[in-house]
């Protein structure tokens, strides 16, 4: 998707009228639909940022810029300022809340030491019924889990 034409020539509107014949004189002998045709496409990548074109408007330099040179002043925009969302920290009541929503057995499971290994043993049953993995790892991973590393 191109810039659209009609921003084309509000902006060709106001380089003209900024360096005058400076910049028209760079495309004399140029059909201007070409011209024009070749800043849109260019600066398609700013079609939803006209911020960024209106920065470099702000931010010319002192002689008339070509396209590239006007797209990379566009790159140089300032990034526009993304609304965020305020972090606040879960408090013990909401930490309680949502613990009661994992299920009765959760503060059972996370609260022994060592951690959940029950899989550790199905793991290593499922290997000796003949179930194979194609990585060595999950097995090597369950025996240490155990304390049986080989």
């Amino acid at each position: 998707m191109s810039l659209p034409l009609q921003a084309v020539d509000r902006l060709f509107a106001r380089l003209q009228a900024t360096y005058g014949r400076d910049f028209t004189s760079k495309y004399e002998g140029i059909e201007i639909g070409l011209v024009k045709s070749s800043w849109a496409h260019e600066l398609a990548g700013f079609a939803g940022q006209l911020g960024s074109i209106a920065w470099a408007l702000e931010n010319l330099p002192d002689r008339a810029p070509n396209v590239i040179e006007f797209r990379a002043i566009c790159r140089r925009a300032p990034a526009a300022d993304v609304p965020r969302i305020e972090h606040s920290p879960a408090g013990k009541a909401r930490i309680e809340e949502e613990l009661k929503k994992l299920g009765p057995n959760f503060r059972e499971r996370a609260g022994r030491s060592g951690g959940n290994k029950e899989w550790a043993p199905r793991l290593i049953r499922a290997h000796e019924d003949g179930q194979r993995s194609r990585s060595s790892a999950p097995l090597q991973m369950a025996r240490q889990a155990l304390g049986l590393a080989k």
